[in-house]
């Protein structure tokens, strides 16, 4: 094996209850080069990576590693080898601090008994002052946003020396900056000589960062190209085995009824007064940038957080929503961005998600199984959710197909109101244009929706109108040739707007 390949894999091979997953992949990975790995949802990538960082063990094929052939048995021996990971769901303890998490499994001591504390945290601090975040090394990991979760993670993943790194879908919670910032410290990584795998359903990024890009399909192997040799279009293409429609669907006029009216609306040290209205079959989009608020308000507004002022009227009715039973009483469904912490039970089999908000009707002294099951198979066939049976537990399903399961749970109990937080985040780009054209069948049918988004395009594309939030605050309503991208970073940063009256 030439000296500058630093993994090989030979008819790499994987299944899951008889179901190939990935199908004989012949692969080598340069020292030193980023790797882009890209492919739908349910394609092989996290299966192929998890394979490599000992999560998963192959039904069949080699590993060669360093030129000797390896048995990755598990993370333990991965890491041995110099191989670490940031994973696509997060793998922290809540109830730890940052430090403790980072360090977790490879803790530094002072002696034979003692851990040297004093250490780990000064190390964990200048891991994070070099990610630019000003996270304490201190604080608990249930206390920070999802993006903080994935710095804590990025940092985890470098604290030790390693020789691969891979990464799954490392920037679909950060901002523009942080994301620029993740990409500077691959890039001295890779002048350092570690090899890094980049999986991402951002095909600009990957072109932008990436030596190689390696597509999968259907767990198969469909080609390994020069990044700048590909152009978008051409990696979607090969993505999906066919030409890629249109990912945007037209925007709906909505009516002039105001189906939810929001007023002052106060959160104690996150969120400061907003006022603003939702028509009748609207898509009325949130922007800002991580910290701004728009989460922290949706929570509100759905009985999450505890509100310290303001009023919430739905149809011209003033309504109490102190709990997410509330919300749901009064027909607002609200889809999490963190899919895994609030979004959908894991370990619970697909079935049991869909119908987890709406059990009541499915409940007549017992729990109708033969209804549910239907009621499953409804959105397994109108969201395309690629599963073997509605009993197979969501932790075995891709990505995507959680997204949409989550997706199916927020939307059995009939909402009037909609209010989506990152509902791409992490999915391919044809599942990306599954979830807008679905959006858009639903503003068509009378439904309301609150569009929570970082994606600027899918913001410019979807919303009728466009609200930006800046430091808690409301800064600015964006309608009609206002909503460009431009214009939203405007407010969004502060160069333009003030707080909305």
């Amino acid at each position: 094996m030439p000296r500058d390949i630093l993994l090989k894999t030979d008819r790499l091979t994987k299944e899951f209850s008889g179901v190939r997953v990935l199908n004989e992949i012949n692969l080598e990975i340069r020292r030193g080069e980023i790797l882009g790995i890209i492919g739908e949802n349910g394609a092989g990538k996290s299966t192929l990576v998890k394979i490599l960082n000992g999560t998963y063990t192959p039904t069949y094929g080699q590993i060669y590693f360093e030129g000797q052939p390896v048995q990755i048995k598990d993370t333990s021996v991965a890491k041995r080898l110099g191989i670490s990971m940031i994973p696509q769901e997060f793998n922290l303890i809540p109830e730890l601090n940052v430090y403790e998490n980072v360090f977790l499994g490879q803790e530094y001591q002072r002696g034979p008994f003692l851990l040297d504390t004093r250490r780990m945290r000064a190390k964990t601090r200048e891991l994070l002052r070099e990610l630019n975040t000003t996270i304490s090394p201190d604080e608990k990991i249930q206390n920070l946003s999802v993006a903080g979760k994935q710095m804590v993670e990025i940092a985890k993943a470098i604290a030790q020396d390693c020789k691969l790194l891979i990464m799954d879908e490392p920037t679909t919670v950060l901002t523009a900056p942080e994301v620029e910032t993740l990409f500077e410290l691959m890039r001295r990584l890779k002048q350092n000589g570690v090899t890094i795998i980049y999986i991402s359903h951002k095909l600009k990024e990957v072109r932008e960062i990436c030596d190689r890009v390696l597509i999968l399909r259907d767990g198969d192997f469909v080609s390994l190209d020069p990044a700048d040799s590909l152009d978008l279009r051409t990696m979607a293409n090969r993505m999906v085995g066919r030409e890629v429609g249109t990912i945007l669907p037209p925007k709906v006029t909505p009516s002039e009824e105001v189906i939810l009216e929001v007023a002052g609306l106060t959160v104690s040290g996150l969120v400061k007064e907003v006022s603003f209205q939702l028509k009748k079959g609207e898509i009325l989009g949130f922007a800002g940038l991580r910290g701004a608020g728009r989460t922290e308000l949706a929570e509100a507004i759905i009985g999450v957080r505890k509100k310290t002022a303001g009023r919430i009227s739905i149809a011209g009715h003033e309504r109490r929503i102190n709990s997410p039973v509330d919300a749901v009483r009064n027909r607002i469904a609200y889809l999490s961005e963190d899919r895994q912490g609030i979004g959908i039970l894991t370990n619970f089999e697909l079935a049991k998600n869909v119908t987890l908000v709406s059990l009541p009707k499915y409940f007549r002294f017992l729990i109708n199984p033969a209804v549910e099951k239907k009621r499953a198979e409804y959105y397994v066939d109108t969201f395309g959710i690629k599963t073997g049976s509605v009993y197979t537990r969501v932790e075995y399903l891709s990505g995507g197909n959680q997204q949409k399961v989550s997706l199916a749970k927020s939307l059995d109990p009939a909402p009037l109101i909609f209010i989506v937080d990152e509902p791409t985040r992490g999915i391919d780009v044809n599942a990306k244009r599954e979830v807008y054209h679905f959006l858009h069948e639903l503003v068509e049918s009378g439904i309301s929706c609150i569009l929570i988004s970082s994606e600027l395009e899918e913001l410019v594309g979807m919303a009728n109108r466009v609200a930006v939030m800046r430091e808690g605050s409301l800064v600015g309503i964006l309608e009609g040739d206002q909503i460009t991208e431009e214009e939203i970073m405007y407010y969004a940063t502060g160069v333009t707007g003030g707080v909305s009256a």
